[in-house]
């Protein structure tokens, strides 16, 4: 995958105009995670040590565009990047009439993009006013990589020079890594309540890897393909011919498709609900799966030990209810104690690897949720291709 990079830029004197992620949480205008913030942090302060100025594009919620309310204002986030600065940044408003003149170090914000008229349709006028600010287009925003929108993609066609910035350089050369280039054996773990929210996400990857693990709703609805009793649980029956499909594809080079054959169920969905461990047989009719036993985990660990690539997305099982947690912890850990070059991305993910408390030992963790598994289904992220063209 080609495509310039920032660090490779001499941005010295220049005026730097960066696509970001900075989408944070707000509770009362109180940032409750600023995990996006901070992930820019290192392009940000590149270019103002070398000697740039630098405006930064974000988006924030889901505003309206042309009718700004006051919380889609993103003055919250910019006040959070100055204290982590050390410095103001302010939130530039009627930049069109009023471009900003910053001197070499200096730091300003645009209003929420995604307020302008045009910027989710990719209006190439809009992309032009944006870049006409500076000299150099950097886009740092892997998890909006996956939309066309102007501050994304018509910028990077029309802006003197356009990169990628250290964060989105990181999130493709990692994932670059785990799937066009991977040592083998490659494993996926793909989890999650539904086979319909991810089903070309498993039809691609089961072309990709060798072995490929499912969880959740998911490994439920290919325990159905297989005949197998689940009672109460949560899954698809009109998919199963899609996940015998699937199976089929992995078997036919020689992978399997791991299903659990033991779990531990419920009558109900609660935290407090009595945790069963059954072998897979003994599922009643009003048993809910909620995870895999110890021994399908003991089986899964051995997986990961002698895999050499690991790709992971989705807790195995209810991990938020302690009684239903040990299957995805002992997952985790063998991730964690792996030799494999492992990668991880999606919001229950993130959530259960800080939970057990393997950040560090996850060797690449995407901020991108979308752009994750859009890059897992194979699709072209058009600002990543917008990138590549200049190239």
């Amino acid at each position: 995958m080609l495509f310039k990079k920032l660090a490779d830029q001499n941005v010295a004197g220049k005026t730097i105009v960066m696509r970001v992620d900075m989408n944070v949480p707000i509770n009362n205008g109180v940032i409750t995670d600023d995990t996006r913030i901070r992930a820019s942090l290192d392009s940000i302060r590149f270019c103002l040590q070398q000697g740039a100025a630098v405006i930064l594009l974000t988006h924030l919620g889901r505003p309206k565009a042309g009718e700004p309310k006051p919380e889609d204002s993103v003055e919250p986030v910019a006040e959070r990047l100055g204290e982590l600065l050390g410095q103001r940044v302010p939130v530039v408003e009627n930049w069109r009439e009023n471009k900003p003149q910053l001197a070499a170090g200096q730091i300003a914000m645009l209003p929420n993009v995604r307020l302008n008229i045009g910027e989710k349709q990719n209006d190439r006028d809009l992309a032009k006013a944006y870049a006409a600010l500076g000299d150099i287009y950097v886009n740092d925003a892997f998890g909006t990589a996956h939309r066309a929108e102007s501050s994304t993609a018509a910028i990077a066609e029309v802006a003197p020079i356009a990169c990628a910035g250290m964060l989105l350089t990181a999130e493709l050369e990692a994932l670059g890594q785990a799937l066009q280039h991977p040592q083998r054996p490659l494993a996926a773990i793909v989890a999650g309540s539904k086979v319909s929210t991810k089903l070309t996400i498993l039809e691609s990857l089961a072309d990709q890897v060798d072995q490929l693990i499912v969880g959740g709703g998911i490994a439920n609805t290919f325990l159905l393909a297989q005949g197998l009793p689940i009672g109460q649980s949560l899954a698809e029956a009109d998919l199963v011919e899609d996940a015998r499909r699937i199976m089929a594809k992995i078997k036919s080079k020689g992978g399997e498709v791991p299903l659990p054959t033991d779990v531990v169920v419920a009558k109900q969905f609660a935290a407090d609900a009595p945790a069963t461990v059954k072998n897979v047989d003994d599922v009643a009719e009003d048993d809910m799966i909620l995870d895999i036993g110890p021994d399908s985990a003991r089986r899964l660990a051995q997986m990961m030990q002698s895999a050499k690539t690991i790709v992971w997305n989705g807790p195995v099982g209810v991990f938020e209810f302690p009684a239903f947690a040990h299957g995805t912890e002992a997952l985790a850990k063998a991730i964690a104690n792996s030799e494999a070059f492992s990668i991880a991305g999606g919001g229950d993910t993130l959530a259960a690897i800080s939970k057990f408390g393997i950040t560090d030992q996850i060797n690449y963790i995407s901020t991108g949720g979308g752009a994750f598994l859009e890059f897992l289904e194979g699709k072209i992220l058009p600002a990543v291709a917008a990138l590549t063209a200049r190239a």
